[in-house]
């Protein structure tokens, strides 16, 4: 790279210029050179300033994977305003809260959610402009609407020049609410560039790379591994509906080099027929993550893939990766085959703790505590909520990451349960306090607690405990299909039990430890 890369936006700056006639993305039948995509974000970004998009505005985006979701994300940087993708996944109120609380008056989305698009049109902005990617103009509601193309057609082919400061918001990603209510996670463009001495010495990401981009780019595991190797300025392979047959194939047809994955990915690639015998000799490097691994997994997947595995540890408020369990460590049938339980240890730049959450005072090594960490990955805040944001980032500039774990004597960290009651089912986050404020509302529900279960495909699903009213009858199904049109599916509860009183402390919190309990016996560690 000749020029510096400074900021998001200087990604497609630079390659764009330096690297014109690469290619930069493929999608299926698609694709983009690096000069390609710089000259249509160009154009993009104009068209957006044209209707009012200026520094740090947000930009709301729906779809799946696609060519769009970097179109989108570029012509934003090149504006220093900030893209904001929502999870495809979500339910319609659930999408429009997120909009609503980025302030987003664009909204871009793909023809195939135009359900979600209809459902919620009465609850935008009446000024916001609906763009449609794939399809036509048709209003969605009493909204302006165009077409993707047209509006991109219609912008000034020049680059607005607009510089992203370093503390500036580069990346807005959702979590899921821990009370109910999403948070938007704020990360600068310090907290991406932070994160690049991991994914250039370490990942082995380069020029030469061909990077699969199959996770959710709505994620940071997705969208922040995508991006990382769009620093580096390799080509990325873009997978819009992740099918393992397909995924399989995938790699020998494009020679895929590199690729981040959660685990339930690799146990069904495992399953595909004949995947052993696969050409995967173009892999070098596999990175896995946002749920935990068995062993009898991940000692299939090197012995099927043959490349490089690392392991990181992170969450969306750290960008990623910050604590990362090395190929050296990945020996199932080693002298430090324990250590495939852990998470790694801590990556460039990163400090962990393990602390007494009512003290504020490190434990021993050894002993169970929460798990804290600093260092220049850790997110500016959360959108518009400086009391989380202050509850979450203490003093000294810790983030207190809500997970349970320990540290041995040679400094791996073990996750060993949540202090949040976080449920992690297949990669996805799921919060029990926004599904049992969704359960509450149905009318034969009394009580409602909402726990993580072991799950052989998903790591663990949500099922939910419930308290009858009295004289009311309700079915299993009922509950789930009600929950189902209020949430994602992945939040809602695969299994309901019954029970006549949820266990409660004097101070009348549920004891959910005691409620998981029988689920978990045997098991050496609550999460799964």
């Amino acid at each position: 790279m000749g020029q510096a890369i400074a900021s998001v936006g200087d990604i497609i700056r630079v390659h764009g210029a330096e690297r014109a006639g690469q290619t930069a993305v493929i999608q299926g039948e698609r694709s983009l050179t690096w000069g390609e995509l710089y000259k249509r974000s160009k154009k993009l970004s104009q068209a957006l300033a044209a209707v009012g998009v200026k520094s740090e505005t947000r930009v709301s985006f729906l779809d799946k994977n696609s060519i769009e979701h970097f179109e989108v994300f570029f012509a934003c940087s090149l504006l220093n305003a900030v893209s904001v993708d929502v999870n495809w996944r979500l339910a319609p109120p659930e999408v429009a809260y997120i909009v609503n609380d980025a302030e987003s008056r664009v909204f871009i989305a793909h023809n195939e959610f135009r359900p979600v698009l209809d459902a919620i049109a009465g609850e935008l902005h009446p000024d916001s402009l609906v763009v449609i990617i794939g399809g036509d103009a048709t209003p969605v509601g009493a909204l302006r609407t165009v077409a993707y193309e047209d509006f991109l057609a219609g912008g000034a082919e020049s680059d607005p020049g607009a510089k992203g400061g370093a503390e500036d918001v580069a990346f807005q990603l959702y979590s899921s609410g821990t009370t109910g209510r999403p948070k938007g996670v704020m990360l600068t463009n310090n907290n991406f560039f932070a994160l690049m001495p991991l994914a250039k010495d370490m990942w082995e990401l380069d020029a030469d790379s061909v990077n699969m981009i199959a996770m959710p780019l709505f994620h940071i595991g997705g969208g922040g591994w995508a991006v990382a190797g769009m620093y580096c300025g390799c080509k990325s392979i873009i997978v819009r509906d992740l099918d393992p047959v397909a995924v399989v194939k995938l790699i020998p047809q494009q020679r895929v080099t590199h690729a981040f994955l959660v685990p339930a990915v690799l146990q069904f690639m495992l399953m595909v027929p004949d995947v052993d015998k696969g050409d995967f000799a173009s892999l070098k490097v596999f990175v896995y993550g946002a749920s935990p691994i068995s062993e009898d997994v991940l000692a299939r997947s090197v012995k099927t893939f043959k490349c490089k595995f690392w392991q990181a540890y992170g969450l969306t408020e750290t960008t990623g990766a910050v604590v990362n369990l090395a190929p050296d460590d990945h020996d199932p049938d080693g002298p430090n085959k324990h250590r495939l339980r852990s998470c790694g240890k801590p990556g460039p730049g990163v400090g962990v703790r393990v602390v007494d959450s009512s003290t504020g005072k490190d434990v021993k090594v050894g002993d169970v505590g929460e798990i804290w960490l600093n260092g220049p990955q850790i997110m500016k805040g959360y959108w518009k909520m400086p009391e989380a944001t202050a509850e979450s980032i203490v003093e000294g500039g810790w983030f207190r990451s809500g997970d349970a774990g320990y540290l041995d004597a040679d400094g791996y960290l073990y996750i060993h349960d949540r202090v949040k009651d976080m449920i992690v089912s297949g990669g996805e986050n799921v919060y029990p306090a926004e599904v049992e404020n969704v359960l509450m509302a149905h009318p034969a529900i009394a009580d409602v607690a909402v726990i993580g279960v072991p799950h052989d495909k998903w790591g663990e699903t949500a099922k939910a405990i419930v308290v009858r009213k009295p004289g009311v009858e309700v079915t299993e199904q009922e509950i789930i299909d009600f929950s189902r049109e209020r949430l994602a599916k992945f939040k809602c509860p695969t299994s309901v039990d019954w029970i006549d009183a949820l266990p409660r402390n004097p101070s009348g919190k549920v004891l959910k430890k005691d409620l998981r309990a029988p689920y978990w016996a045997g098991r050496t560690r609550n999460v799964n």
